[in-house]
């Protein structure tokens, strides 16, 4: 799978030098780090002034009754996460690039962006209950999930390494987390791809990453910057922004999600109601029209992007 053509975001993955990496597609044109740090700039106030599609009336009328009726699309971000999900200047606005694609699937389906901040650990059980019709936030594909869920891909799926800005490290593999200090939220995809290195390490003879847990990203990025822990594994959408904002930390790895096989990253609705579909034929307009791009570029996330949309459900989940 292709990312679409570059923007204007320069990528950091050359520069890095991360060999190894299991892309999905054909990353942005390298350049150094200094120059993306200068040329990126975010915005992060509550007056978004956020990119728009238009309403195809023919996904519109495709949309299931049920969830067309009182005219909104009813979507669970966890708005924890720079730059995907995440509070505005003023802590109230969510702002952020899974909100933008949001909406702009929304209004491609002729509908009210309805946004619901959730925790990571209730969108499941909501969603399955109808109460969350949709869920934007950078939500991966794997086995487990298809067994309730629908997805309509939209983005690659990575998890980024980073340390101090002085730090020596460079992960590529288990053996360079040898003994080293991690942060590492619980329950996520980057928490079972350590453990999984854990016992490849000791397997080898050799002293296991000491995982560590926080209560919040700050206490996580307090405790890295401080030099209490020697990494932290996120989403690496987050890692980069940081990399871009901070002359602190900076990005020392990457890794796909679904490690050791290949995940993207989708809106997730509840298996067999049929909106799936519609999303995943929303987000290729989007894509074809170009404000899909726009969005990405605007969070430079544009390495991550994705040539098309596909549904993935449990009849033709090959992970």
């Amino acid at each position: 799978m292709k990312n679409y053509a570059a923007v204007s975001v320069l990528s950091v993955v050359g520069l890095l030098g991360l060999a190894g990496c299991a892309d999905p597609g054909t990353a942005a044109p390298a350049a150094s780090a200094d120059a993306e740090a200068q040329s990126t700039t975010y915005n992060t106030s509550p007056d978004q002034d956020r990119i728009r599609s238009t309403k195809d009336q023919k996904l519109a009328d495709a949309v299931p009754e049920k969830i067309k009726k009182d005219g909104k699309l009813t979507v669970a971000t966890t708005a924890g996460s720079v730059p995907l999900s995440f509070h505005a200047t003023d802590e109230k606005t969510v702002i952020g690039t899974e909100v933008d694609l949001a909406q702009i699937v929304a209004d491609k389906l002729g509908l009210e962006l309805d946004l619901q901040v959730t925790s990571w650990e209730n969108w499941p059980l909501k969603t399955e209950s109808g109460d969350f019709e949709a869920v934007f936030s950078n939500v991966g594909v794997n086995a487990d999930r298809v067994k309730k869920f629908d997805f309509s891909t939209y983005r690659a799926a990575y998890m980024g390494f980073e340390a101090r800005a002085d730090s020596e490290i460079t992960v590529k593999s288990a053996d360079d987390i040898s003994g080293k200090k991690i942060a590492v939220g619980s329950g996520t995809n980057q928490e079972k791809i350590l453990l999984t290195w854990n016992k490849e390490l000791e397997g080898k003879g050799k002293a296991p990453a000491q995982l560590q847990y926080y209560s919040s990203e700050a206490d996580t990025i307090l405790a890295l910057s401080s030099g209490r822990i020697d990494l932290n594994i996120a989403p690496y959408p987050s890692t980069v922004y940081r990399q871009n904002q901070r002359d602190d930390l900076k990005v020392v790895g990457k890794i796909n999600a679904g490690w050791p096989s290949e995940t993207l990253v989708a809106a997730t609705t509840k298996a067999g109601n049929h909106l799936a579909e519609q999303i995943t034929a929303a987000l290729n307009e989007t894509i074809e029209e170009g404000t899909y791009a726009k969005v990405l570029d605007r969070w430079s996330l544009s390495e991550e992007g994705l040539a098309k949309s596909e549904t993935i459900n449990a009849s033709n989940f090959k992970g």
